[in-house]
């Protein structure tokens, strides 16, 4: 018996949805007498029971599978054509064949089952432990049967395309309109920020006290529509084929790179923001994107950690690795919101006016890959969840 992710396990489910199956396999086995009647896909090493009709314990149910080698089936794969055995004993070609005498049948007919495309998908066929006068009649009806057994698997599939991209298309349109409606909202709530902290400099007569208490929140304004804005160029990219695009790595510091990263985003951090760097040597990387990939982490702890505990940033090279992780206390991240948080667009639940487009944590994973690396994700049930990368260290 096939598993459920066997490739064939689509054959049988589309064959088990073929209208009037049963009446089908009857009428096969009332036209010729025979016991046994079955779908069988075929392939040049696999033979499974896809459909069966079984009077005289042959054996064989949907997902079951014989040994191609086995069976005359393979020879009908081979030909192309149809093969009618009446009475094996009675066919000089037949009657010494290691297939009849294997399984015990006297009578047989097989009957190729060929795909709108020309392709041969596998056979209509019956076996009987007595043999039988095999009428044209019969022949025409097994014929005329396959050929509607590989229509309606044409018809099955072209269904099933249809609702798959029926659905994506509505998958599209309302990712789209949430797309639209999220870029929006996170461009304009900072570009009014910075618009009416201009205003509020411009037009009166602020104390200095007042100015220096505007200008970081114009600040943070600017680097959230920076990100935003880098970020989508970034997903366009990936989106046309092109991946991150790292500049030539060369050996370099990357200490002050992620110091700068991390003296911005404590400029604008409600809560303190910790960091411990340990990198002795030059490395090889692309220290823009490295800074990115730390923005965009520092970004998402920023926005999910609780502001009364600190962000835990710790970089260092350990063991061949340059390892870059990000810690902040909040609420712990569910298993099932895990396995989609580095896919583009993911939000969690109750959060998605905070996170925007969902995509820095989707930039930052590919950015890790274009240097040959990963980024997992540990969330404990007290509340603390650390994001850490782990590329190759190269001097």
């Amino acid at each position: 018996m096939i598993s459920d992710n066997d490739a064939f396990s689509q054959d049988i489910r589309l064959v088990g949805l073929i209208s009037d199956l049963s009446p089908i396999l009857e009428t096969c086995a009332n036209t010729t007498s025979m016991g046994f009647v079955a779908i069988a896909r075929v392939t040049e090493d696999r033979w499974v029971t896809c459909a069966s009709l079984d009077r005289v314990n042959f054996g064989l149910r949907a997902g079951d599978e014989l040994e191609v080698g086995s069976t005359i089936c393979r020879e009908v794969r081979a030909g192309g054509s149809m093969i009618v055995i009446p009475d094996v004993d009675a066919s000089d070609i037949w009657r010494d064949h290691h297939t009849p005498r294997q399984y015990g049948f006297k009578s047989y007919i097989s009957v190729p089952i060929i795909r709108a495309d020309g392709s041969f998908w596998g056979t209509l066929c019956a076996i009987d432990p007595l043999s039988h006068d095999i009428t044209t009649h019969a022949t025409d009806l097994f014929t005329l049967f396959a050929r509607l057994i590989a229509r309606e698997l044409d018809r099955q599939e072209e269904l099933e395309a249809g609702r798959a991209n029926l659905a994506s298309e509505r998958d599209t349109s309302r990712l789209r309109e949430e797309f639209i409606a999220i870029v929006g909202h996170d461009l304009r709530n900072p570009i009014a920020a910075v618009t009416s902290g201009l205003r509020m400099i411009s037009e009166r007569d602020l104390s200095p006290e007042r100015t220096a208490m505007l200008i970081p929140e114009m600040q943070r304004a600017l680097t959230r529509a920076s990100q935003i804005i880098t970020n989508l160029m970034d997903f366009a990219r990936g989106r046309l084929g092109a991946g991150i695009e790292l500049n030539a790595p060369t050996p370099v510091d990357l200490k002050p790179v992620f110091q700068d990263v991390v003296g911005e985003i404590k400029q604008v951090a409600p809560q303190p923001v910790e960091c411990r760097i340990d990198l002795p040597r030059p490395l090889i990387a692309d220290p823009q994107r490295l800074g990115q990939l730390l923005s965009n982490l520092l970004g998402n702890a920023v926005t999910h950690g609780d502001p009364g505990h600190p962000i835990e940033i710790e970089i260092a090279e350990r063991e061949g690795e340059l390892h870059v992780g990000v810690t902040n206390q909040g609420d712990p991240i569910p298993d099932e919101v895990k396995a989609s948080l580095f896919q583009p667009f993911s939000r969690q639940e109750g959060h998605s006016s905070l996170q925007g487009l969902g995509l820095g944590l989707y930039i930052a994973s590919e950015i890790a890959r274009a240097h040959g690396g990963l980024i997992d994700v540990a969330s404990t049930s007290r509340g603390s969840t650390t994001f850490r990368m782990r590329i190759p260290a190269k001097a």
